[in-house]
Order: structure tokens, then C-alpha cells, then sequence
């Protein structure tokens, strides 16, 4: 069963103030076998699905009719997403319960922290280089030995991440090794064009979208920061010039990127570690133009006893254990 999305322009619940709508400006619905139920959404950056601001009604009459009437729902779309269901290492808005994140999304806490320790040397190392060279003016385009072991490692990991999802997924490289012809095939089903990393520290590149022009007609050269590295790798004496600090800054965020898609952002927002910490220093990360028909709708156990009237209530203890599906690329 998928639920439908649309846009909330009223709000009519009883002993509520009337403007729930305006902060929350996107509604996720579905009905159970007795009652419908709506869940409000905000944007927060990232976007959320508040389970604290659920509302149910017993059903009468069609789902489409009961959010027109009680949220003046507009533009109503339906979901690409079945009720209660994730897709293993994908991680999507809607997904929020941080105790339940990883399980949800089918890693392991040993893969987590193994991620935030390869990320953390990536965020110390720039970190060190910010300490030397201003990434503003000149200094974006400067480069060094240090910049290029930069750059050669952070794509190094970037590339790891990439051959893991084929490796989950049982398929094969296209040719003797993965290369850029398979990668590109994750752009889509990983949303990575959604993807926006803003720079905290002053510097002429404020925001960055790593894979915003990453196309299968040229799934090297459209990756600028990557083509460098792959230039630089392999012809330093010609190309040593291509290993700029902004692109480690640029190569980087692609890591933090293929973090937040198998992990979600929370781990770098709200761990008590040293990752997190040069991570809120330095970066945050936001989505663009997402599409919700992609985001994760709980599944609330509605009790037996559940009141027939309109009512609002947090559903968080409710929710019921996600169904996780293999991704499809």
C-alpha cells in the first residue's frame, strides 16, 4: 500500500491554533482497514516527518476527500513508496528515529563508525591544509603535494563507496574492473544530485553540489573535481595543476555526501565524537528540490481503541518496525 503527498493549506483540528499548516506545509497520508491517517512535514533543510504531529480520523468517504476537507490538501501525489518500507542503505526523509536509523537501513554500528573514522581523517586533513591556505581567492586554486594526496585519497573513498552499493547489490563491473560507466548508474536510485554541502568557513565556494552535473554520456569529465583526480593520478608532471584545494574541498564533500545517503546526516549532526565535531566546524549539509514521492512513511499501529474523532497526537511509540528492500540499480 503507498500513500499519497500533497500540499496542506488550512488546518481544522479541534482546540488547535489554525495556522499548523504554515509550518508545516507538506502532508504524507495513508488509511488502515478502520481509520485514515496524516502526518504533517516541515522543511528543516533536510525534511522531516513530524510522527508528533499525527492525525487520524475514522474513514468515511475516500482518502483524497478527507485530506481536501480537513488540510485543504493541493496537489495531490501519490507515493513511490510503500507504507513502512526503506530501501537497505538508502536513507530518505522520513527515517528520523535516530535509536532505529541503522537498523531501519540495514547497517551495522561496526560499518558506522568504521565510516566516521575514514571520514574524520578526510575532515582533519582539510582541516590542517585551512590552517595554511585561505580557501578564498588565490588560495582556491593553489596546489601542493599535500592538496594532491588529499584529493587522491578522498576520491580513493569516494570510489570505495561507490563499489560497495555494487557489491550489495550482487552486480558485476561492466568491464575487468567498476569504473565511471557503472557508477553513474547510482546517481539516480541514491538521489545524489539532491545533495547540497555548505562551506561554515569563509571562502568563494559557500555551496557545493558534488554530482549536480554527473552524466552517463560522460561519467568521468562531468565530475569535475573527480576528472581531476583522475587526471593527476595518473600524469602528475601534466596535471599536477588539477589538484586545487577547491577541489579536495569539492572531493570531500562528495564523501560526506556517500555518507549521508547510507547513514543519514544525524551521525555527523549529533554524535559525540570527534567526527561530528570538525564536521559542525567546518560543513552542513542540506537537499534540494528532493522528491517526496521518494521519502519514507512510517507505519502507525492504530490500537483498537483508537478514538473515531478527529484527533492529533505523537505517534513515535506507535510506529512499527520498518520492512527494508535490496535497492534496485
Amino acid at each position: 500500500m503507498n500513500g499519497i503527498i500533497y500540499d496542506n493549506t488550512k488546518t481544522t483540528l479541534p482546540g488547535w491554533v489554525n495556522d499548523v499548516h504554515e509550518g508545516n506545509p507538506k502532508g504524507y497520508a495513508y488509511e488502515t482497514e478502520t481509520h485514515f491517517v496524516h502526518i504533517y512535514g516541515c522543511n528543516n533543510g533536510i525534511w522531516v516527518l513530524s510522527t508528533g504531529l499525527t492525525v487520524t480520523e475514522k474513514k468515511s468517504g475516500t482518502l483524497n476527500d478527507w485530506v481536501i476537507k480537513t488540510f485543504g490538501a493541493e496537489n495531490i501525489e501519490s507515493s513511490n513508496v510503500k507504507i513502512g518500507e526503506t530501501t537497505k542503505r538508502v536513507w530518505r526523509p522520513g527515517l528520523l528515529d535516530y535509536s532505529k536509523m541503522q537498523v531501519s537501513l540495514n547497517n551495522s554500528e561496526i560499518e558506522l563508525r568504521d565510516s566516521m573514522q575514514s571520514l574524520r581523517v578526510l575532515l582533519n586533513k582539510l582541516d590542517e591544509l585551512f590552517l595554511y591556505i585561505e580557501p578564498q581567492g588565490n588560495g582556491i586554486n593553489s596546489y601542493s603535494y599535500k592538496t594532491r594526496e588529499l584529493l587522491i585519497l578522498a576520491c580513493t573513498e569516494v570510489e570505495n563507496s561507490w563499489t560497495n552499493y555494487f557489491k550489495f547489490s550482487g552486480i558485476q563491473p561492466s568491464g575487468r574492473n567498476y569504473n565511471t560507466n557503472d557508477y553513474v548508474k547510482l546517481s539516480e536510485p541514491l538521489f545524489l544530485k539532491e545533495y547540497k554541502i555548505n562551506l561554515k568557513v569563509k571562502s568563494d565556494i559557500q555551496s557545493i553540489i558534488p554530482f549536480s552535473n554527473w552524466n552517463s554520456q560522460n561519467p568521468t569529465t562531468s565530475l569535475d573535481w573527480y576528472d581531476a583526480y583522475n587526471k593527476t593520478k595518473h600524469d602528475r608532471e601534466t596535471h599536477f595543476n588539477k589538484s586545487t584545494l577547491e577541489n579536495c574541498i569539492r572531493a570531500i564533500s562528495a564523501n560526506i555526501v556517500m555518507f549521508c545517503v547510507r547513514f543519514s546526516p544525524y551521525p555527523l549532526w549529533h554524535s559525540n565524537d570527534s567526527t561530528s565535531a570538525v564536521f559542525n566546524n567546518l560543513f552542513n549539509i542540506e537537499l534540494i528540490n528532493p522528491n517526496p514521492k521518494s521519502f519514507y512513511f512510517p507505519k502507525v499501529n492504530i490500537p483498537e481503541n483508537s478514538m473515531n474523532q478527529l484527533v492529533c497526537f505523537d505517534s513515535q511509540k506507535l510506529i512499527e518496525r520498518r520492512n527494508s528492500i535490496n535497492l534496485t540499480i
